[in-house]
């Protein structure tokens, strides 16, 4: 294993180039509540009350019917030393130990001392890129079918500069438009049994009802530092006998063509973009590959394979930006603008989650469809095998950043580490824990986000009663009378002709009480894109301003001199049936939920903290964790 403070000599690879050629890449609170503070009595006898235990259950119900659904926490986006940007800077943490980590296990970090989950997680897939796909570890291998390329002898030869040209020559070819891979170490014969061993992998760490495991990859596209990149998710293990990378195209519009192609031939699969906050405004363009305007065809082909959004994630969240959402006062959340390399801050417009929805409305309305109606999700993006969330247990996430002192300065993916953020979670609301309920609750987008905690937040639309406990309302009975998020409603589901919403969260039990919860509205008026943030939901007793829509500001604090926190203030659940003061039946809008934690210590203030030294002024002392759901889209 190559020392962590051995990689200095590696790391001026990615400084030569100026650029990143890869790397993406109201109750109170109580200690013996379950993870999942149920919505109805016949949910809690189902759900796990440890949580030191995954949310494991199979449910034994006619699904069919009103089916009862729990939330279930998982990653979809994680690396190992397969990943070539991992490796080269020292990760040698394998896809074996991803899993491990995930279920609860400890493994090897790369500063030298064991890691662990504080909690395991119910579902992963492990996305190395496809792009050289574990090849850098199999040309280091002195036995293995590369050793003899000219590769294969330059990075066992022992001499670090011949190691440091041989691997610049290999992350050089992803550089260009189209990248274009090096045939002496890409054979079928090589890349082939790399494919296999992951199906393989996953069939051997997958546990039905306790831990489900997906097959998956990452398509990995950075034209002009501009992230382009896809998580492609498999439902199963018959899947193509190699991944679709972009050495094959660099057009997502025939990457989404394979995966038809792929689909027909039985292999179900949905793709996840990730990082639109660092795609310089081409995530979310209005034009296709070509430059050509958005088409109907457009609109469908990608819905159909790409109905989900990594929103979140260490590179940033990519919700909305301050500039783009003025009025909304917690627009600024772990933002970062910085193209990947730090090369130059890229285009805002086209790059935020929210203005893709608002766009969605405006080309619904002008030309009858629709091409950005994602569900939501977060995920880490580590490169470290591991799925460090916490921000008190944060160990970096890759390579470079993997000591305290380290995190004080900057990488080859960012001028700041501590820009990075330590979300973060995907959340589905599925009946149990397999690969066909979890996968199919994705395909119909009823998925949520979090950018760490496994706080749950659901939302419906349907005929609910005005009002509703904190601990809400039982799952058959939101299925029964309306629909869930990720779902396009219309004048049947008005109630006197209006929307009803029902939006429910609940807190991670480890974690800390519940601030506020907020629906975000969003529409096209005469033109215009509109958008507007209410308070639904408030804590401690108190209720929404009805002239502005806030909740009275939070009183919970935070002691910087040791982090901690007021355990009184705040609520464990927050539910209500919400009605659009402002709602026009003949108006398309979307709705979607945001729940905010009381505040505590960011990563880097735990950082400061436990080693003597000042807060930095680059990035806030404190952090709102947060929830978002799915939207729903309203259609008259």
């Amino acid at each position: 294993m190559i020392k962590y403070s051995e990689l200095t000599a590696a790391l001026t690879i990615a400084a030569i180039t100026g650029s990143v050629f890869f790397l993406t890449s109201c109750d109170k609170n109580s200690k013996a509540e379950s993870v999942l503070e149920n919505t109805s009595a016949e949910t809690t006898a189902n759900a796990q009350t440890d949580s030191t235990t995954r949310s494991t259950h199979i449910a034994s119900e006619n699904i069919t019917d009103h089916p009862t659904t729990l939330p279930f926490f998982g990653e979809l986006h994680v690396h190992s030393s397969n990943s070539p940007d991992a490796y080269i800077t020292g990760v040698r943490s394998s896809p074996e130990d991803a899993y491990r980590y995930a279920k609860g296990q400890s493994i090897d970090h790369i500063s030298g001392v064991k890691i662990k989950n504080r909690a395991p997680l119910d579902f992963m897939a492990v996305t190395d890129h496809a792009e050289y796909m574990g090849i850098l570890p199999a040309l280091s291998k002195a036995n293995g079918p590369l050793a003899k390329t000219w590769y294969g002898r330059e990075m066992l030869s022992g001499d670090p500069n011949r190691y440091k040209i041989a691997t610049q020559k290999i992350l050089f070819s992803l550089n260009g438009t189209p990248p274009k891979a090096i045939e002496e170490i890409t054979t079928e014969s090589i890349t082939s049994p790399i494919w296999k061993s992951y199906v393989e992998l996953a069939e051997k760490y997958n546990e039905p009802g306790v831990f489900t495991t997906f097959v998956g990859y990452e398509w990995t596209l950075i034209p002009n530092a501009q992230n382009l990149h896809r998580n492609i998710i498999f439902k199963g293990t018959d899947v193509p006998a190699l991944p679709f990378s972009a050495f094959d195209s660099d057009k997502p519009e025939e990457l989404w063509q394979w995966m038809e192609q792929a689909r027909a031939n039985g292999s179900d699969v949905l793709a996840i973009p990730h990082n639109s906050n660092v795609s310089d405004g081409t995530m979310f363009a209005l034009a296709d590959s070509w430059g050509n305007p958005i088409t109907q065809q457009y609109a469908e082909l990608r819905m159909r394979n790409e109905p989900l959004v990594e929103m979140s994630q260490i590179k940033g969240t990519s919700e909305t930006h301050p500039t783009l959402s003025p009025n909304d006062e917690w627009a600024d959340f772990e933002i970062l603008e910085e193209l990947l390399g730090g090369q130059r801050i890229g285009k805002i417009s086209g790059s935020y989650v929210r203005e893709a929805y608002l766009n969605g409305l405006a080309l619904q309305q002008e030309k009858g469809f629709n091409p950005f109606q994602f569900g939501m999700m977060a995920a880490s993006d580590s490169h470290n095998a591991s799925v460090p969330v916490e921000e008190d247990n944060y160990t970096g996430k890759i390579g470079v950043d993997a000591t305290a002192e380290s995190r004080r300065g900057g990488s080859f993916i960012n001028t700041q580490s501590s820009l990075y953020g330590a979300s973060g979670l995907a959340g589905v609301w599925a009946h149990e824990n397999t690969r066909p309920a979890l996968f199919d609750a994705m395909r119909r987008k009823e998925v949520f986000a979090t950018s760490g905690p496994k706080i749950a937040i659901r939302l419906f639309a349907g005929d609910y009663p005005d009002s509703v406990s904190v601990s809400g309302l039982a799952s058959q009975t939101l299925y029964h009378q309306g629909v869930a998020m990720g779902n396009s409603v219309g004048p049947e589901r008005l109630i006197n002709n209006r929307l009803r919403l029902y939006v429910w969260a609940v807190k991670d039990q480890q974690g800390h009480n519940l601030e506020r919860l907020q629906i975000i509205k969003g529409w096209y008026e005469d033109g215009d894109l509109k958008e507007k943030v209410f308070d639904a939901a408030c804590s401690d007793g108190t209720v929404p301003n009805p002239n502005t829509h806030r909740c009275p500001n939070s009183s919970a604090t935070v002691d910087l001199s040791d982090c901690s926190v007021e355990l009184n203030k705040g609520n464990r659940q927050l539910a209500t049936v919400w009605q659009d003061p402002n709602f026009d039946q003949a108006q398309a809008a979307f709705y979607y939920a945001r729940v905010l934690e009381n505040p505590s210590c960011r990563w880097t203030t735990w950082d400061a903290l436990r080693n003597d030294w000042p807060l930095l002024d680059t990035v806030p002392a404190t952090i709102q964790e947060r929830a978002w759901s799915s939207p729903i889209w309203y259609q008259p």
